[in-house]
């Protein structure tokens, strides 16, 4: 079998178990699931037949192969269910790659190192633009309705980061995401985009041109299936991975109610630090609090943001660092 070959069954199998998640499962849980067991056509296959496909790490675990050789035969109509689903897999595989969408599972060796380790792994991703693996990164995110020195403390970040060789990381949304992503294209630096929409969507309608240009000069990434409109939920998800994907956030400029409260949550659930502007630890409450949190810098410009930046890349242990931070109580945000 060609390694070709493997991830395509790999992919089926993967979509296939998405299709047919019931609760208490989720996408991330089947995801994470099947980044532990190492292939998720194991578990597609213990599903169909639990006594005649152990999992791997059941294999070590005397308790969970007999709870497996107990276990009842799947129902008739789970079977149906899960092979069903199979085909249909195979046939978007098929459709996605005509309509030329680049879609990259867990498994894929091209898939973000720094995401398949965070709580929050996609099942998958979609790509349009060019993949640097392992590439350093920072996000810069705050309000859509900025104010004029949010939006020039996000200009001065993105710039200095472009200066390092950094990647700048945002939304794509109005306002902060927008100055930041612009302002590292104009320096002729990486801007890395999550969209909350499906790779073939663009959102908000003003920022085609911009998507368009990312993807021809930098990355977009979507974790949602082509078509898929924006919603409600979709932004706080992209948020996650925002996080999970950078080595950092900088918070440019934000509100008592900005949804840029949701990426902070997210960095210190991933152990991932923060950089504050400190108008907005000025202006909000949880600002405040999150500016007593482990791991979270606040400063009063660009140059600021630069020398927390030097701090945390100079920490060599950057596990340890995650893990002090993860053991720290998270902020009420």
């Amino acid at each position: 079998m060609t390694d070709e070959q493997w991830l395509r069954r790999e992919n089926a199998a993967l979509l296939a178990l998405l299709d047919t998640c019931e609760k208490p499962d989720t996408w991330t849980s089947i995801a994470n699931d099947c980044v532990l067991e190492g292939s998720a056509e194991r578990i597609y296959h213990h599903h169909l037949d639990p006594s005649a496909h152990s999992l791997e790490r059941e294999e070590n675990d005397a308790y969970a192969i007999q709870g497996t050789l107990l276990d009842d035969p799947p129902s008739p109509t789970l079977v149906t269910r899960l092979e069903d689903a199979y085909k249909i897999a195979e046939q978007r595989l098929d459709e996605w790659k005509r309509h030329g969408y680049d879609f990259m599972s867990v498994f894929d060796p091209r898939f973000p190192g720094q995401l398949r380790m965070t709580i929050d792994v996609p099942p998958f991703l979609f790509a349009s633009g060019t993949i640097i693996p392992n590439e350093t990164a920072v996000s810069v995110v705050g309000s859509r309705a900025c104010t004029p020195e949010g939006a020039q403390f996000a200009i001065d970040c993105a710039r200095m980061l472009t200066k390092r060789g950094i990647g700048v990381i945002a939304g794509l949304a109005k306002g902060i995401d927008t100055f930041a992503h612009k302002t590292a294209l104009a320096d002729g630096g990486r801007t890395i985009a999550f969209i909350g929409t499906g790779i073939d969507r663009q959102y908000p309608a003003e920022n085609r041109d911009l998507q368009k240009r990312i993807e021809n000069e930098g990355l977009v990434l979507s974790q949602f299936m082509p078509g898929a409109e924006p919603t409600r939920q979709t932004f706080p998800m992209r948020n996650a991975l925002m996080s999970g994907y950078g080595i950092a956030t900088i918070i440019a400029d934000a509100n008592e109610h900005s949804g840029t409260r949701i990426q902070a949550r997210q960095a210190q659930r991933h152990g991932r630090p923060v950089i504050l502007n400190h108008t907005v630890m000025d202006g909000t409450q949880w600002g405040r609090e999150l500016a007593d949190k482990p791991g979270v810098y606040v400063v009063r410009d660009a140059s600021g943001a630069s020398d927390a930046l030097d701090y945390i890349m100079s920490i060599d242990d950057v596990d340890m660092l995650a893990r002090q931070l993860l053991d720290a109580a998270p902020a009420a945000i």
